[in-house]
């Protein structure tokens, strides 16, 4: 008894630690966002400002065109999520069950995908867009960004796929709906918790990125949030930190709301009584 309660402690103890180490740099960045320039200047440093004050804000976005950035960062993201998703779903279905050598094939091409650095891809992929005449464009760096997120997004989707009851499709095979339909009207609503959290590991990733759109991104009107960031600091690599850490923070919230209102929906069961008897 003594040893599982020592046990259950020393688990709490390292969760708490876990959290302390996640919160830190986010709480850090919100305490900074509302200092003063003399604060921030201060040889001693506190978690809550003396003196909270909304200028970073403002001068952030009287320096930058965070508003415009912001666009064009939701705009990539919200389109890479949607067309990853969409491409994704089919063929984790072919994936799942039809296991087939080109399947495993496709399976390890998922795999080894994910080991390739990015600095090894930016040069054929800058090639490939400029042929395509779609450098400084957000179509091309969308299509980046979906050709990034795909092999990910297929090996989560593949899972929930095969967690998916054939009972339900042989169910409606029997009552004589095909493929497409048994793919649309009977996996798909029980795919939802899978596709949603694809969808905001596809948005994220999108959104966060930022070595592809500093590469491929040329004029400010195109440029997205995380590129606009880097800003804010000077030529000599003196951050101007107050604006920075306003500017960061804000773009850190829609990554929060949107994990925020649809986490219940991500670890929802919606298998339970599916099985048709």
């Amino acid at each position: 008894m003594r040893t599982s309660t020592s046990g259950r402690v020393g688990q709490y103890a390292a969760l708490l630690a876990y959290l302390v180490f996640l919160a830190f740099p986010f709480l850090w960045l919100v305490s900074t966002a509302f200092k003063s320039p003399r604060e921030l200047g201060s040889l001693h440093p506190t978690w809550i400002p003396r003196d909270p004050t909304l200028d970073n804000f403002r001068q952030a976005f009287d320096e930058q065109p965070l508003l415009r950035a912001a666009g064009n960062s939701l705009l990539a993201a919200l389109a890479a999520a949607v067309i990853a998703v969409l491409i994704a779903t089919p063929l984790a279905y072919v994936m799942a069950r039809h296991r087939t050598r080109l399947a495993k094939a496709a399976t390890g091409w998922v795999v080894v995908s994910q080991a390739f650095p990015l600095v090894l891809v930016i040069i054929p992929l800058f090639l490939v867009l400029k042929n395509l005449r779609l450098i400084n464009s957000l179509t091309g760096l969308v299509m980046v960004y979906v050709v990034w997120a795909l092999p990910f997004a297929l090996w989560m989707l593949v899972g929930y796929v095969r967690a998916v009851p054939t009972e339900l499709e042989e169910a409606a095979a029997v009552d004589g709906a095909g493929r497409l339909r048994t793919l649309v009207s009977v996996t798909a609503p029980l795919l939802a918790p899978g596709i949603v959290a694809t969808a905001l590991f596809a948005f994220i990733t999108a959104w966060n990125e930022f070595f592809f759109a500093l590469v491929l991104l040329k004029t400010a009107d195109k440029q997205t949030l995380p590129v606009i960031l880097t800003h804010f600091i000077g030529a000599e690599g003196v951050a101007d930190l107050g604006p920075l850490a306003a500017a960061a923070f804000l773009a850190t919230l829609p990554s929060l709301v949107i994990f925020g209102i649809i986490q219940r929906r991500i670890t929802g069961g919606m298998l339970t009584g599916a099985v048709k008897s």
